[in-house]
């Protein structure tokens, strides 16, 4: 008798520690799925800003800008839903972003423009929430992963097919303009 109740026992606290962590493993799985949501939501206000800016700079310089334009407007051909998707549409930002650069300075008139200038600044903020969505996913991602690759929890994933998360990289460009520490601490 007292056998049975321990077997009844570790089938419900064996049962109960199951069910928790499914719940724990779909819980993150859509914090995930939703902090990448949210950088596309920021991705494309801020392609919505970089418009507003190149479509100012149609003003000075017609031809540059209709290519900005187009490059910009083919945003759509970029499917979403998963890190490589996010990278892929960073790194589209980040080229349009540099010719847009190009074009500016060629046109002094059009930095000191009012309107250029409010582009601009909308253009900085959808680009630091951005960044900060960014974060978000990366830590979301980083828990999803220890559930996954933890034991005992990776035995309910793996029967669950729950896999580890891919994080999102670092923009090259950005990795460029980072200033070289050891260089500064040699002085």
């Amino acid at each position: 008798m007292i056998a049975l109740v321990v077997i009844i026992a570790l089938v419900v606290l064996i049962g109960g520690y199951f069910i928790s962590t499914q719940r724990s493993l779909v819980s993150m799985d859509e914090l995930c799925k939703n902090a990448l949501s949210q950088i596309e939501v920021q991705l494309n206000s801020r392609f919505d800003a970089i418009l507003a800016l190149a479509k100012t700079a149609a003003q000075y310089a017609k031809h540059e800008s209709e290519t900005l334009i187009q490059t910009i407007q083919q945003r759509g051909t970029v499917a979403g839903g998963s890190p490589a998707a996010i990278n892929q549409q960073s790194d589209l930002l980040g080229q349009v972003m540099g010719r847009l650069s190009v074009v500016c300075e060629a046109y002094p008139d059009l930095k000191a423009s009012d309107l250029y200038k409010e582009a601009q600044r909308g253009e900085k903020e959808y680009e630091e929430n951005v960044r900060m969505s960014r974060m978000v996913y990366n830590d979301t991602a980083t828990k999803m992963n220890r559930l996954v690759r933890q034991f005992p929890s990776n035995l309910v994933a793996s029967m669950l097919n729950f896999g580890v998360k891919e994080y999102l990289k670092v923009d090259d460009e950005k990795k460029k303009q980072y200033p070289d520490l050891d260089e500064a601490f040699k002085k």
